[in-house]
């Protein structure tokens, strides 16, 4: 049984697929082994990006689990995970339309039990080593930015670089199409990030804040879109749950994946009433 449906990870895999660059055999005198096919090792990342099993665990004979790691490192190296987000953004938000006026920020804890680099002890679990993802999110809860934190620290000192990941949708010179950013962000925010710090940082963006008070209950606002899009994460990709990559640029691979499947399944589920196409799926994904 396949990690994904068909109809998410096609779409997905036809975009990755358009981003890789051509491979140069270095060999100087061409005698490699056959190289395992891009798309056997891409279902191999998705399988431990949703199942969070070990590589050697997912490895078989079509691909060792040498090949898995060395090919997502090249990837990594290549920069083709976070142009991937970004192209599932950008086709989103042409057909759909990302509401960028109303952005929700929090962060979520993940246990990370094998430490690294983005590990930290965390005070919510008994000082067990865990890593914090600072997600930000548009009015819908579609992922826009994400920001890796040790487990240790809190939300607040991240709210900056977070929001600064709304930079990715100024106007891409060079490519044809720009997002840009509206005149007016309203920054939805729970109770953790309630200070004069906070409140500062958003003055000083030009931001208009929405922050729940401490000490008050029940004042969810429209900040739940949030909440459930870290449900997305750590319910849908176990590799997010429970983190066991020691290295911060590969923990940002695999989330900048896990985005690009929920937005494409959002995508999916906004298009399937408004549009029709060859390989559209018989039910709302």
């Amino acid at each position: 049984m396949p990690a994904l449906p068909s109809s998410v990870i096609e779409p997905v895999w036809d975009q990755f697929a358009a981003l890789i660059p051509e491979h140069i055999d270095t060999h100087p005198l061409g005698c490699h082994n056959p190289r395992i096919p891009d798309r056997v090792v891409f279902d191999k990342l998705v399988q431990v990006l949703v199942l969070g099993a070990a590589y050697d665990k997912i490895a078989d004979h079509t691909c060792s689990a040498t090949t898995i790691r060395n090919r997502r490192d090249e990837w990594i190296a290549a920069g083709i995970f976070e142009a991937l987000e970004q192209a599932c953004l950008d086709a989103y938000d042409r057909i759909v339309g990302l509401d960028l006026a109303d952005v929700t920020a929090d962060g979520c804890l993940a246990k990370a039990p094998c430490g690294g680099q983005a590990a930290g002890r965390s005070p919510v679990d008994r000082g067990k080593l865990g890593t914090k993802r600072s997600l930000l999110t548009d009015g819908n809860g579609i992922p826009v930015g994400c920001v890796i934190a040790p487990g240790n620290r809190h939300d607040s000192p991240f709210l900056r670089p977070t929001l600064e990941t709304l930079g990715r949708f100024e106007t891409r010179l060079g490519i044809g199409f720009g997002i840009g950013l509206p005149d007016e962000i309203t920054v939805h925010l729970d109770a953790g990030y309630d200070s004069a710090t906070t409140r500062d940082l958003l003055d000083e963006l030009g931001c208009q804040a929405v922050i729940s008070q401490k000490g008050h209950p029940l004042q969810a606002g429209r900040r739940w879109v949030v909440e459930r899009t870290h449900a997305w994460h750590t319910r849908g990709f176990k590799k997010l749950a429970i983190c066991t990559e020691r290295r911060t640029r590969v923990i940002a691979a695999f989330i900048a994946l896990a985005n690009a499947v929920i937005i494409t399944r959002q995508l999916l589920r906004a298009a399937w009433t408004t549009h029709r196409w060859d390989t559209r799926p018989a039910r709302q994904p």
